[in-house]
């Protein structure tokens, strides 16, 4: 141990809470800066320093840089001055710590070089190698190959192979169907950025076809593997050769591991949580009837050291399940060169007081340091490893054995990442105890799998331990799916599996759309049943001549799972035959005189058959036997129509449809018989008279001939203010055998022309002759004034100042007073043609009483509105004052009739001198 130089017992030198961990900067980032974090507890607080690649860092100087709480932060972070390995140096008076390693890589994707690459030929038969040659990039990429246009990829299958290790496109077998441009896209992990390289034309040499050889192994792993212990292996291998070869895969020592997955048709062996006894020899063996070749290489599992020191006990790693031991020589205290005094196998009776004393030839000096010995934290953690479904939950309990003088703390850590529990979506809760920490995970997803560490943290030491949570689910969508050959009713398919989700694939569905299905559908298979590890499959029954989009999608035991990509569109080949669906329900249709208009449904694109689609039409008059016909090219017509001027109206005919295509004419339709059409009407309507009503409104009717030809289906009336022309006309219409329309929306005391003609569907009857028709003046401006008003019981007597409209206003024919209770919308009226007029008030309340002038025009302008309570005649108290006035020329008799309203009315009172009551 080192020795802690501490004051009071409260003192102690740095301990990490967190330290630094590995970060992955994208160049492209719009956040432009990084930071690594380090936090670290003492008494009193340490301060921190940064070292990368063993120096460390001037923060002082650099303004890019800044040590926040411990952590660094590098503003516009460089590839060229920034990515290493960094340290946090911690230190106090008591001690200092250096933090373990952390790397900053950077992430960036280059461009291939632009240079044109040159063709590839070779003879059919032969093997082919398209090289990808990556750009520069960090960290790892991921390898696709584009055939032709983007986004037709090249699919994998026992021919093709793409390696993720060097991006090549490997063609065991070229055939014709290979011609093209193969262009490489590569797609960064980190930042998901793609680029796309040039193309490579693959071209087939005329100077022969390549004979049978024996395969060629051009891509295997490497002769020795190393991989640690809980990591996925993958090893490909995959061969040139014609016929195309097959691959296998075996351990020399020992039977294969059961949980080995085979990828890639064979070309790629994946063991997933590799172990110790997974190690040994592995053999890929590549055969066709020409013969064989094979490769072996190693592969070394090594595990990570786990240190186990407790007090008093010898310090001991367990690697690789072998256990190494190192026995201390113990020296009972060490005095080390520079003075300082170091502790081995500390135990409890190495507490208490020590005093460092050191002398010159000026003097001494001494410090007291306080030592105190804890016992050593311990870990439990389970379960260990476990396997869920979707949907489940989970609980993880850590538990830590702790010296009881210590506080401890618990953190959750999934894979390599602190847990956020506020943003994870209520699936984590932390369930903290005295000296245990529970991880609930509720309702968990495929995300949720990974590595779960515990990290327990004392002010003495830190230890964590890890388990791992294998989350089953439905399979992910696959990858891109491939048309390969397409025939009149079928199309070969092939695709790339998606994630199983450590839940076998146990089969796949076939599905298609096309323009005349309700969405997608699944469609029949060869085989039928398609198992979980093909890769291809054939759609059958399809429709010739048809466009159709193909998916797959993925089951295993727990589920189904998405849908792949659709892929692009193609259409089924032509089926070399007749149509054999005839046009269905073929019928008439309106139109002009001495028309014969014939309609019918078109056929479905998926009946034609094939290129070149149209109809026949064939009809004679009726009781005839010679048939007309008639070619209609388009395949989406659904109406001929045929015009002869000596066909009267509604002549009967027998009319039958048919369909052909570039092989010859299919079946006709059933006969029907349909007549010519009737005609538009041929008669213009007679006595047309329109008659102004209002300011905005028009009159108009009108008589139609019942000789005409071309029975109406309603009236059109246009209409046209005097000064502009008839072009400009506005047009309403009637419909059946209505004789007469009110215009509305018209401008006051202005003269409109007015046309009136039938209509049906097959067009316009001729025009009436054009007759007039002015619109009233407006109403009158001015309301009614100076109302008065006397109420004797539930009587109102009401008089008002008459109304003088002015010269472009309507005269004056009569009033109109509205009155309604209070609350009540509908109004009752009373009309007189005097300036008074009597109300009677039937219910007791309160009466909105108002008056309006009538004129030609229509209502003027309301008056204001006047309110009169309604009584029964023991609720009120009437009293009749008469005074007489004389001068010496004049005698002035005065008469006022008083009411006394109830106070709940709610009237103000006037007078002071009232009962209360009133």
């Amino acid at each position: 141990m080192h020795l802690q130089w501490q004051k009071p017992s409260v003192d102690y030198g740095p301990v990490f809470i967190q330290e630094p961990d590995n970060v992955i900067f994208p160049m492209d980032s719009d956040e432009k800066k990084v930071s690594l974090t380090c936090q670290a507890r003492g008494n009193p607080a340490p301060t921190y320093r940064w070292l990368r690649n063993g120096t460390e860092i001037d923060t002082e100087s650099d303004y890019r840089y800044s040590v926040i709480e411990g952590s660094i932060i590098i503003n516009n972070p460089s590839e060229t001055k920034d990515s290493g390995q960094y340290q946090c140096f911690t230190t106090n008076m008591f001690g200092s710590i250096l933090s373990r390693e952390a790397t900053l890589q950077f992430a960036y994707l280059g461009n291939f070089s632009g240079r044109t690459r040159s063709a590839v030929s070779v003879r059919e038969g032969q093997g082919v190698v398209l090289m990808c040659s990556p750009p520069l990039h960090s960290p790892e990429i991921i390898y696709s190959w584009v055939f032709n246009e983007f986004p037709s990829f090249v699919a994998e299958d026992s021919r093709r192979f793409i390696s993720q290790e060097t991006g090549n496109l490997y063609i065991s077998k070229v055939q014709p169907s290979d011609v093209g441009s193969y262009i490489c896209l590569v797609k960064n992990t980190v930042t998901n950025a793609r680029v796309l390289s040039p193309p490579t034309p693959l071209t087939l040499r005329t100077d022969g076809v390549m004979g049978e050889y024996e395969p060629k192994i051009e891509v295997h792993f490497p002769y020795t593997v190393t991989a640690a212990k809980g990591s996925t292996v993958k090893m490909e291998c995959f061969a040139l050769g014609n016929p195309v070869p097959t691959i296998s895969w075996r351990k020399v020592n020992g039977p294969n591991p059961s949980k080995a997955r085979l990828r890639k048709s064979q070309a790629v062996l994946e063991i997933p949580n590799v172990q110790l006894e997974d190690a040994g020899t592995y053999e890929c063996k590549a055969e066709n009837s020409r013969g064989r070749n094979v490769f072996r290489g190693q592969l070394q599992v090594y595990s990570i050291c786990t240190t186990y020191y407790g007090m008093g006990q010898d310090l001991s790693w367990a690697c690789n399940s072998q256990e190494i031991k190192t026995f201390f020589i113990i020296f009972r205290i060490t005095v080390l060169p520079d003075g300082s005094l170091r502790i081995l196998n500390s135990t409890k009776s190495d507490e208490g007081r020590y005093v460092c004393r050191g002398e010159n030839v000026f003097g001494s000096a001494e410090i007291v340091a306080s030592v105190f010995v804890k016992e050593p934290t311990k870990i439990d953690l389970s379960p260990k490893r476990t396997e869920l479904t979707v949907g489940e939950s989970i609980v993880l309990s850590c538990k830590a054995i702790h010296d009881p003088t210590l506080d401890v703390m618990f953190h959750w850590i999934l894979n390599g990442q602190p847990i956020d529990f506020e943003k994870e979506g209520g699936h984590f809760e932390s369930i903290r105890q005295a000296s245990s920490a529970d991880l609930m995970i509720r309702n968990i997803l495929l995300m949720h799998a990974g590595r779960y560490g515990c990290r327990v943290q004392t002010t003495a030491d830190s230890i964590s331990d890890e388990a791992e949570l294998l989350v089953r689910g439905p399979p992910g969508p696959p990858g891109i799916v491939i048309v390969e050959e397409i025939t009149e009713t079928t199309a070969t398919l092939s695709w790339t599996p998606g994630a199983d989700n450590h839940s076998p694939i146990t089969s796949y569905n076939l599905q298609a759309r096309s323009p005349f299905s309700l969405g997608w559908q699944t469609v029949k298979t060869v085989p039928e049943n398609i198992s979980g590890d093909m890769e291809s499959a054939m759609a059958v029954e399809l429709n010739p001549w048809v466009e159709y989009e193909f998916r797959v999608v993925a089951t295993n035991k727990i589920g189904t799972g998405d849908p792949s990509a659709p892929s692009r569109v193609i259409r089924t080949k032509e089926a070399g035959k007749i149509p054999k669906t005839a046009p269905a329900n073929v019928s008439g249709r309106s139109g002009r005189r001495h028309e014969l208009v014939i309609a019918w449904e078109p056929v479905s694109e998926e009946f034609q058959n094939g290129e070149s689609f149209g109809y026949i039409v064939a009809f004679r008059p009726n009781g005839t036997r010679g048939w007309k016909e008639k070619m209609v090219t388009s395949s989406d017509a659904s109406k001929f129509i045929y015009r002869d001027e000596s066909v009267p109206p509604l002549t009967p005919f027998e009319v039958k449809v048919g369909a052909y295509n570039n092989k010859g004419d299919g079946p006709f339709s059933p006969i029907v018989v349909i007549c010519s059409a009737e005609g538009e009407p041929s008669a213009a309507p007679t006595d047309v008279q329109a008659t102004g009503l209002s300011v905005s409104e028009i009159l108009v009717a009108w008589r139609h001939s019942k000789e005409s030809l071309g029975r109406p289906q309603g009236f059109e009336v246009g209409y046209w203010k005097d000064m502009e022309q008839e072009e400009a006309a506005e047009k309403t219409r009637t419909e059946g055998n209505e004789s007469s329309i009110i215009l509305t929306g018209l401008e006051g005391n202005t003269l409109y022309h007015l046309r009136v003609k039938a209509y049906n569907s097959a067009g316009y009857g001729p025009p009436s002759s054009a007759v007039r028709a002015t619109t009233k003046k407006s109403p009158p401006s001015q309301a009614p004034s100076n109302i008065m008003w006397i109420q004797d019981g539930s009587h109102v007597s009401l008089g008002w100042e008459p109304v003088k409209p002015l010269a472009n206003e309507s005269d004056v024919m009569g009033y109109k007073v509205l009155f309604r209770q209070e609350g009540d919308s509908n109004s009752q009226v009373i009309e007189t043609q005097k300036t008074s007029a009597v109300v009677l008030l039937p219910d007791v309340g309160v009466y909105i009483i108002e008056v309006r002038a009538v004129s030609e025009g229509g209502d003027g302008m309301p008056s204001s509105q006047i309110r009169v309570p309604s009584f029964s005649g023991k609720e009120v108290k009437r009293t009749v004052v008469t005074t007489t006035t004389t001068t010496t020329t004049t005698t002035t008799t005065t008469t006022v009739i008083y009411y006394l309203y109830p106070a709940h009315l709610g009237f103000p009172s006037h007078s002071g001198q009232l009962p209360a009551e009133y």
